[in-house]
């Protein structure tokens, strides 16, 4: 068969999304073409390697309760939680953007998010709340922090295999290894009617035309070196995939080429963030997805391989600066940073992302030991010494050791002057390296304990990009793509990362997954509204 009510192509969070909402809103013939084959395990776009944060206006604890999976009375007890409301929603995402978030999507993305977390819950998607990301617990008390409470159960993972159930049950069919390499246009009415598409078993070409329209999902251009270097600059194409090697700019190139969308948005910044060195280059990992994240850093330092700090790492919420930071350490030298942390932290770090099991680590019991550790090379495999990995070799030994010396310094000024503060991780305490007895040139703001407690540890990072920002611009209230005339283009929406204009430079976490749901959601229905008017007699709805 290859007429259908409506087609979605890409099988992410938006796509599902999108598809749901098409199938309940009436259309009864729903396609997902999916780029990745069924039986490998990238299938799921990069909503797979989420943590599958949602981030939502709420009304404190007791407006989510629920919907709430995985939480007992006792454990509630003990939870501090503070309403998250639409204004530090809208404000935040401004703050971040530095103000040039479109305010329509912007009003569109809180406004919408609670509903749409209840459309979610009913769907069959199983929330809890984020205790191993984005609470501490604190005498006794879990405090959560940043806005952002809501995560999908078993992350990522979970999400997709929530969504694969709820679109096998109402009967929406995916169909999988087919990479969608062209819209087809209605020549005498310019409306999209249909897709070109390759199929990879059998290989074969083929038109699938719908009735309804196309929902484009397929996320954005992260996974292609090329267009990465092309939009967001030099060394980018030497950024780490962390998610689907499929995300290859397919939508975006179809649409501006064949119908002439308009595009939105930062399409020179990215979500990125401080990720594990030691991963491939080109795709993440199936089994450990998001746990090669290194979101630590507000309890230690960065510094990088010439020995010298390059960001305020207590500048804010780890949740509103690691798309930003993650950035700053492609333009360190050889893109790479150590992250470092000493004995009073390291017990508060995620044991999902520096576990043993997950990360290598290079622990010392001095710093000159640390910094010795890390000029060290490593042997390839066959312990020959003329090939050996560069890729994170420290270059200034003494450099490094001054560095977290004058900011032990700093600190032990400050704590003088302000002995009343106390260390919280839950909070931005004030803890900081500036005072009027001494100063850095690249303050830490909050949570700076001194670095000289041993054992130290030192982990290496690089940058891990997960989306784009730039994207089409699209109607708010329906998701229909307009052209580089401003008008809508027929029969064509889209969804997810596929949209552009909220997000630049920075964006608060969990917006992503709530902005694709939000959008999926419009596309679907109006997707489906517009089939119903194609098979309906003329002036019937």
């Amino acid at each position: 068969m290859n007429d259908w009510d409506v087609i979605v192509v890409g099988g992410g969070n938006a796509g599902y999304s999108a598809a749901l909402s098409a199938r309940n809103s009436g259309a009864k013939k729903v396609l997902i073409v999916e780029k990745s084959r069924q039986s490998n395990d990238y299938r799921g776009g990069n909503s797979y390697f989420t943590a599958g944060a949602f981030r939502t206006v709420f009304d404190g604890l007791s407006d989510l309760l629920p919907m709430l999976h995985e939480l007992d009375d006792e454990t509630a007890s003990l939870i501090d939680m503070e309403p998250y409301t639409s204004q530090q929603f809208y404000d935040d995402v401004m703050r971040v953007t530095s103000g040039r978030a479109d305010p329509s999507l912007t009003h569109l993305l809180v406004s919408k998010s609670r509903p749409t977390i209840t459309w979610l819950h009913q769907l069959g998607i199983r929330f809890r709340l984020s205790f191993h990301r984005q609470a501490y617990k604190v005498q006794g008390r879990y405090k959560f922090w940043g806005g952002m409470v809501l995560s999908t159960v078993d992350g990522g993972k979970g999400l997709m295999n929530q969504w694969e159930q709820a679109a096998s049950a109402c009967g929406i069919h995916i169909q999988y290894g087919t990479q969608c390499v062209g819209l087809f246009v209605d020549s005498t009415c310019g409306k999209v009617t249909g897709i070109q598409v390759v199929c990879q078993d059998p290989k074969s070409s083929t038109l699938l035309q719908c009735t309804g329209g196309i929902i484009l999902a397929c996320g954005g251009f992260e996974a292609s070196a090329s267009l990465r270097a092309q939009y967001l600059g030099p060394s980018w194409e030497l950024a780490h995939v962390r998610g689907s090697p499929y995300n290859t700019g397919d939508g975006l190139v179809m649409a501006q080429r064949d119908c002439q969308a308009a595009s939105a948005g930062g399409w020179s910044s990215c979500h990125s963030t401080c990720w594990d060195l030691n991963t491939s280059p080109h795709r993440g990992h199936q089994e450990l997805t998001n746990q090669f994240t290194k979101s630590g850093y507000p309890l230690g330092l960065m510094l990088n391989c010439d020995g010298l700090r390059f960001v305020d790492e207590g500048m804010d919420f780890r949740n509103y600066t690691y798309a930003f930071f993650g950035k700053e350490i492609l333009k360190q030298p050889g893109g790479v940073a150590y992250q470092v942390y000493d004995s009073r932290v390291l017990d508060w770090l995620r044991k999902e992302e520096y576990g043993d099991d997950v990360v290598e680590k290079v622990v010392a019991y001095t710093l000159e030991d640390l910094a010795e550790k890390l000029t060290l090379t490593d042997q390839d495999e066959s312990g020959a010494q003329g090939n050996r990995k560069q890729q994170g070799v420290l270059r200034n030994k003494q450099q490094f050791i001054r560095t977290i010396q004058q900011y032990n310094k700093c600190v032990y000024a400050h704590r003088q002057l302000v002995p009343h503060l106390t260390w919280d991780p839950a909070v931005k305490d004030g803890l900081s390296t500036q005072s009027s007895v001494s100063e850095l040139a690249i303050p830490k703001s909050n949570w700076s304990l001194p670095l000289d407690k041993p054992p130290y540890v030192a982990v290496k990072v690089t940058t891990g990009i997960t989306f784009t920002f730039g994207g089409l611009a699209i109607d708010p209230q329906t998701s229909n793509v307009l052209n580089t005339s401003g008008a809508p283009v027929e029969g064509l929406w889209a969804c997810g990362e596929m949209v552009g204009g909220v997000f630049y430079e920075n964006y608060p976490g969990g917006s992503g997954l709530m902005l694709g749901a939000i959008t999926g959601r419009n596309a679907g229905i109006h997707a489906a509204k517009a089939s119903r008017k194609r098979q309906l007699p003329s002036g019937k709805l």
